[in-house]
């Protein structure tokens, strides 16, 4: 998608907008973003937008965004298989798993070798159960657990099963680690980091992150929200 509808009708009868989503913007920020730019170009009083799987703040890539009619495709959507690359640190950790809180916790790393790093990996393929981080949206009692953890409430969170078709190390550079992982929905790479850390005797979480596919849906077809905004406008 490197060009978006000229009209309004095409939106409302539906579109799949492939967006970069910036770091530091949360998925529902594009979402409506997009929308206002949708109902201030055409002055509609609504529009349906919405978003087939969540990105972190602090990740950017590949956002599938679907208007109109299209919003009835965002499960189907939702349910293709990901890919993320990223950096993993290793030698601490942190409640949330990536940046969003500061280090809790520090490892000895000096044990850690690209081949153990390597090897270490394959415990990570095919069905895996994994615990999702506290710091995350899923809901409880109609509340997003980040909100719980935030006030420092303690509670325990089941694992769940997803798969992981492949899990390539890209670099090591001690602590960094930087990966190639291709996965089912619901997986957390935020966890996987944790959980590679604990796995190695040390501690880790996640640096870096960028989706870069959904589906056959590719990063490199998005547009910057910037970019669908002249597009729009022009």
């Amino acid at each position: 998608m490197k060009k978006i509808p000229e009209n309004v009708q095409d939106f409302l009868d539906g579109q799949i907008l492939l967006i970069n989503k910036p770091l530091g913007w949360t998925s529902f920020d594009v979402v409506r973003k997009i929308k206002n730019l949708i109902r201030t170009k055409y002055s509609l009083k609504k529009i349906k937008v919405g978003h087939a799987g969540t990105l972190d703040p602090l990740a950017n890539g590949l956002l599938i965004v679907c208007t109109g009619k299209f919003t009835k495709r965002i499960s189907e959507l939702q349910g293709q298989a990901k890919v993320y690359t990223g950096d993993i640190t290793l030698g601490g950790t942190t409640p949330s798993y990536d940046l969003e809180t500061e280090i809790d916790a520090e490892f000895e790393t000096n044990h850690i070798s690209e081949a153990l790093i390597k090897k270490t990996t394959a415990q990570f393929m095919g069905d895996i159960y994994q615990k999702p981080p506290i710091f995350s949206a899923l809901k409880r009692g109609g509340e997003r657990l980040y909100e719980k953890a935030r006030r420092g409430e303690s509670f325990e969170i089941e694992a769940r099963k997803v798969t992981i078709y492949s899990f390539d190390i890209r670099g090591v550079k001690i602590p960094k680690v930087s990966f190639e992982i291709k996965c089912s929905k619901g997986t957390y790479i935020r966890s996987i980091a944790h959980d590679l850390g604990a796995a190695l005797n040390s501690g880790a979480h996640l640096s870096k992150l960028c989706r870069t596919s959904i589906g056959d849906y590719q990063l490199v077809d998005a547009l910057d929200v910037s970019d669908f905004e002249k597009q729009l406008n022009s």
